[in-house]
């Protein structure tokens, strides 16, 4: 089993898109991007919309080689949007690329107001049907049934996704580790890896109870899984990396971020936004002409930055 992982928060942008090769398929899970649209007052720093529009590539190429596309639910961050932002996967960009392709989904039973709406565009401009995959096997994959996206307060909900061939592979998007049964049921699966949303430390909302919760259910994954990969809304700031850190003195196994997996630099350049306008200013209105087209990211490309 061949594992990419393509966007997440560790990587420079929102999401956790991966690439999933395994005998004969090709599995793309979670093929959206987005940037958080303003941090600190400040829109995406041009440097970090050229590792945007870089990973949208990958993207796009990984969606034409694919056999098969898991959405685990239609959050603008994990999925091709209709009426994306500038920041955002258009989904224009993906029609045409592969017909052949299957695509599995939660159930609609499960999509709120705005997943219904996005999910009716997404079929519609592509001119494909979704595959309602809970709860079922296909091959080396089997889904879960609808989980909740963070804890079980929230409404909205996120779908899982075990793969099995040499390994055992869960790609657990969005839950935050804030649902105890959730974590549980990843247990039950018995994965050796896993890619999984971790805590929002950045936002001030998450009570004591949630963080306390976070923590165990990382430190019972940890002890369990021999290599736990959690990112996504943990890497929006650098005390999520400290939380990793500190994560991983405890717990026997592997614990790391996407890009210490990919074996890349740490891009957390939503945490780093406004460090980034210090040292790089953005001439006045850069991002209205970028959404015209009338301006590129060429000269913010192959920048090292250096703490």
């Amino acid at each position: 089993m061949d594992i990419e992982i393509l966007g997440a928060e560790s990587l420079g942008v929102r999401g956790l898109c991966c690439f999933v090769k395994t005998g004969d398929r090709k599995i793309l899970i979670d093929p959206g991007i987005a940037l958080g649209y303003i941090r600190n007052k400040l829109l995406p720093h041009p440097f970090q919309i050229s590792v945007d529009e870089s990973i949208q590539k990958k993207i796009i190429h990984a969606w034409s080689q694919a056999t098969d596309i898991v959405i685990s639910h239609f959050h603008g961050d994990h999925v091709p949007l209709a009426d994306a932002n500038p920041y955002q996967l258009d989904l224009k960009k993906c029609i045409g690329l592969n017909h052949s392709v299957k695509i599995w989904s939660k159930d609609p039973s499960h999509f709120s107001p705005i997943e219904h709406r996005r999910a009716e565009s997404f079929s519609s401009i592509l001119n494909t049907s979704l595959i309602s995959a809970e709860g079922i096997k296909n091959g080396p994959m089997v889904f879960s049934q609808a989980v909740p996206h963070g804890d079980t307060a929230n409404m909205e909900t996120v779908m899982m996704t075990r793969i099995e061939a040499n390994q055992i592979f869960v790609h657990a998007s969005d839950i935050q580790l804030l649902d105890d049964y959730t974590v549980s049921q990843i247990l039950f699966w018995k994965p050796n890896i896993i890619l999984a949303a971790g805590p929002p430390l950045y936002l001030q909302r998450l009570s004591e109870l949630q963080l306390n919760t976070a923590w165990k259910n990382a430190i019972r994954l940890g002890q369990a899984i021999d290599q736990v990969i959690l990112d996504h809304h943990l890497m929006r700031s650098h005390e999520g990396v400290k939380w990793l850190k500190d994560l991983s003195h405890i717990v026997k196994n592997k614990v790391v971020c996407a890009a210490d997996f990919m074996q890349k630099p740490k891009l957390l350049l939503e945490a780093e936004r406004s460090r980034l306008y210090e040292i790089m200013p953005v001439p006045e209105g850069w991002h209205e002409r970028y959404r015209q087209g009338n301006v590129n990211t060429d000269a913010y490309r192959n920048i090292v930055l250096r703490r």
